[in-house]
């Protein structure tokens, strides 16, 4: 069976494929060629491993494969964990690692995206996979995963695949150790970080797409939070 660890990028899909590692010993792939990510921080603290095979195969397994995406779903009914964070926090964090010299352009560009398939703008990702809802689709809340990592995870876990059990000796980075080994992609691992960084004409930006607009009423975060 095929466990999808979906996210837009910046919700925190790094930390939980880190807390899967540490917690049950489950390695992940990507539905990507390559792992950047896997890459820069190192194949073993993310839990990293190439897809045995093709996704149809993964799916028709009886083992479970956790596969990262950041694609918006295109009618997949697989298992999947739904990772979501304020949208305003995800665009922000996501145009910061990318280091374009314009930061404000950059966020611009992200908040335009207008794409129907592949990561697409925030509101459409995230409403993919929350829309319909479906008991084999579990969301997971940044503020949850990184405030008790173990328990929101074990929940989660629990629900989709219960014949995992944690590791008796299990312990879980904490995000400080993270900072040290790469602060420029673990760059401060909180809520509310569009509060001193986006600027008010980007923050109605993002309001002004009917998407966003649904996907945060959906998940509760008000236009002021």
């Amino acid at each position: 069976m095929i466990i999808w660890v979906a996210s837009f990028p910046r919700s925190g899909n790094t930390f939980l494929r880190i807390v899967l590692k540490h917690l049950y010993g489950v390695r992940t792939s990507t539905v990507y060629d390559v792992d950047g990510v896997a890459e820069r921080l190192g194949p073993e603290l993310i839990g990293f491993e190439k897809r045995p095979s093709s996704i149809e195969e993964m799916r028709a397994s009886e083992r479970p494969h956790f596969v990262k995406t950041h694609r918006q779903r295109a009618g997949e009914e697989d298992r999947a964990i739904c990772l979501v964070r304020d949208g305003r926090d995800s665009i922000t964090s996501w145009a910061r690692l990318n280091g374009a010299p314009d930061f404000e352009a950059e966020v611009r560009r992200i908040i335009d995206r207008r794409d129907t398939v592949g990561t697409g703008s925030w509101g459409r990702n995230v409403l993919s996979w929350l829309r319909p809802p479906a008991p084999h689709r579990v969301p997971l809340r940044y503020e949850d995963l990184i405030r008790e990592p173990r328990r929101a995870v074990e929940r989660l876990v629990a629900t989709l695949v219960p014949s995992l059990r944690p590791l008796p000796d299990a312990r879980i980075p904490t995000f400080a150790e993270l900072r040290q080994l790469d602060g420029g992609f673990f760059r401060r691992g909180h809520t509310r970080t569009h509060a001193d960084e986006l600027p008010d004409e980007l923050h109605r930006l993002f309001w002004s797409r009917p998407d966003n607009a649904a996907a945060m009423e959906l998940l509760g975060y008000p236009r002021d939070a």
